[in-house]
């Protein structure tokens, strides 16, 4: 293929796919690594994909929120790799904070017969919850339609009543200099109260979310251990300076 004929092919397969690999990529094109990887950052130059840890994204926008219907395809290996090790840090009669987002939803098979308390800010998570008979509780409050999650006054004074062993947080972006962040100022006051309320918080981030800054800030790193699937050597060591870091590989 000609230069303008990968970039064309590159661009086609990202909008069918949302993300593609660049393993894949010499795969169908036939073109070297090292080409492909010019023709990433070509793209990127010109503001039509993100490259993120092994291939690419469309580009995103820090104050669009994906849809649970968006997000639940993207990376599930990986989400679901990382949600069976999250699960080992839980211990039998734990009282656990499960936030919104579709990593925290693959944790839900991982959690029954544990014997625990759930309290949940997702509407979206409570049918699972409810099939794996575990208790659980409905915070309540405004629910933000693309998501299913609860945010604003009355979710902050209903988390107010709870205290946590263990505190899980979805996140759409951490940066050793930005800490954790996710569009909505009002779902990061949710998740920062959360979080305050936990003996112990674990961030769970798909390789996609690296070095990614979203509008509102939740908290600095240091405040979660962060649980990933893969992450560079180089970016690891910059993470672990702030805080601990668990990279769940296959």
């Amino acid at each position: 293929m000609l230069t303008n004929e990968r970039h064309a092919y590159i661009l086609g397969l990202l909008e069918e796919k949302q993300t593609v690999k660049i393993q894949e990529l010499v795969e169908s094109t036939g073109a070297s690594e090292s080409t492909i990887r010019r023709d990433l950052t070509d793209l990127e130059q010109s503001q039509k994909l993100e490259r993120v840890f092994g291939g690419a994204i469309l580009p995103g926008r820090n104050l669009m929120e994906p849809s649970i219907m968006d997000k639940s395809t993207r990376f599930l290996e990986e989400k679901i790799r990382i949600a069976e090790y999250a699960s080992s840090l839980v211990q039998r009669g734990d009282s656990v904070f499960l936030d919104a987002g579709t990593t925290t939803f693959q944790l839900i098979p991982f959690l029954k017969d544990k014997d625990l308390v759930v309290v949940t800010n997702c509407l979206t998570l409570v049918e699972a919850l409810n099939e794996q008979g575990i208790t659980t509780y409905l915070t309540g409050g405004l629910m933000k339609p693309r998501t299913g999650a609860f945010v604003g006054s009355h979710t902050i004074q209903a988390l107010q009543n709870y205290r946590f062993d263990v505190c899980f947080l979805g996140i759409n972006g951490f940066h050793p200099d930005y800490g954790y962040t996710t569009p909505d100022p009002e779902e990061a006051a949710v998740k920062e109260l959360a979080s305050s309320l936990a003996r112990k918080t674990y961030a769970l981030a798909d390789h996609s979310k690296a070095n990614k800054i979203s509008f509102a800030k939740i908290m600095d790193l240091g405040r979660a251990t962060l649980i990933v699937d893969e992450i560079t050597e180089e970016a690891n060591a910059r993470l672990q300076k702030k805080t601990i870091v668990k990279v769940v590989t296959p």
